[in-house]
């Protein structure tokens, strides 16, 4: 092994330890949803913006608040309402009427860490704001752009069990996030912790276990994960299987209007990456791709309207995708 293999082994293995004793400590707060904490981590290493959905109560907003306690991160909440306007997310120019100057005030953006609760109950030029700054990892107020300290993520939350008053992320729109996590309820264990931890108890005070200079060594490790080509091979072949099913044998035509485009091939990679640096892993294995591969797919691939019909949504169709594409 090479000087720089063995270095760049070393820091996958801190990496790996620096994640470890974050998702530890936000377990502390967060009963059982492993899943969506590793998801949390994958967007942190990733810089990927992370979009949950669930209904109340599933400790979505906890779990964005506790990951930032273990960070030592600047956190902002925003709470989307159908009245809330662009400048209540990126600020606005202040008029000094001594000296007849503007100065900039800054809005809840300018945070390492911004939790978009219910970011479907705001209209189209709010939503818009926000995934620009996602997007370009900047916001311009008046005449001057000001770069987002990184890290930066979005994590947005929506509900989906009530449409009545909100407005839906357009497909394109939410095609920003990397990942889309699906929550689903705990099981009686957990639910029993959940009740003895927050119902009959305090919640735990977390601890920061980690700093933004440790945030940044990880997410500068991630390059050093090793993605073998049989790796990449496979990776396009579950992306060209939502555009072209019947090349794999699969009978989806009908159900797909559009299959993935190359950001979600990027994620895919990144994403299975970002798994095996949380385990502290110098490369990438195929169970890597297929743990991220539904979160990656799930909003990226667009049914038809006989799908609709069916019931077969995105998630579906990447499941028999995954279930169909042989794996290296």
């Amino acid at each position: 092994m090479t000087v720089d293999a063995k270095e760049s082994a070393r820091r996958i293995e801190r990496a790996g330890e620096i994640l470890g004793r974050v998702r530890d400590e936000v377990g502390r707060a967060v009963v059982g949803q492993r899943a969506m904490i590793d998801r949390l981590l994958v967007g942190l290493m990733t810089g990927g913006h992370v979009l949950l959905e669930g209904v109340p109560g599933l400790a979505k907003t906890l779990a964005v608040r506790s990951l930032a306690d273990s960070l030592a991160l600047k956190f902002r909440r925003i709470q989307f309402t159908p009245d809330l306007l662009p400048a209540d997310l990126t600020g606005t120019l202040i008029y000094n009427p001594r000296d007849g100057s503007f100065a900039a005030k800054k809005g809840p953006l300018f945070a390492n860490l911004v939790l978009a609760d219910e970011v479907n109950r705001a209209p189209a030029k709010v939503q818009s704001a926000l995934l620009e700054a996602m997007q370009e990892k900047q916001i311009t107020l008046g005449d001057e752009t000001h770069r987002l300290e990184e890290p930066f993520l979005v994590l947005a939350t929506q509900n989906p069990i009530e449409q009545e008053g909100t407005y839906p992320l357009p497909e394109a729109q939410s095609d920003r996030f990397m990942l889309k996590v699906r929550l689903g309820y705990p099981d009686r264990g957990e639910e029993k912790l959940i009740l003895k931890r927050a119902g009959l108890a305090e919640l735990p005070v977390l601890t920061a276990r980690a700093t933004r200079d440790d945030v940044l060594e990880a997410r500068a490790a991630l390059a050093g994960v090793y993605v073998d080509e049989k790796i990449q091979e496979y990776v396009l072949d579950l992306v060209s299987a939502t555009r072209r099913p019947r090349d794999f044998g699969l009978a989806l035509d009908t159900y797909i209007s559009f299959g993935a485009s190359p950001r979600g091939t990027l994620f895919l990679v990144r994403g299975a990456q970002a798994l095996a640096l949380i385990a502290g892993r110098p490369y990438v294995l195929p169970e890597d791709v297929k743990g991220i591969a539904p979160d990656v797919l799930r909003h990226r691939i667009h049914v038809s309207y006989e799908a609709e019909a069916e019931g077969i949504d995105g998630e579906e169709v990447a499941r028999r995708i995954l279930e169909q594409v042989r794996v290296p």
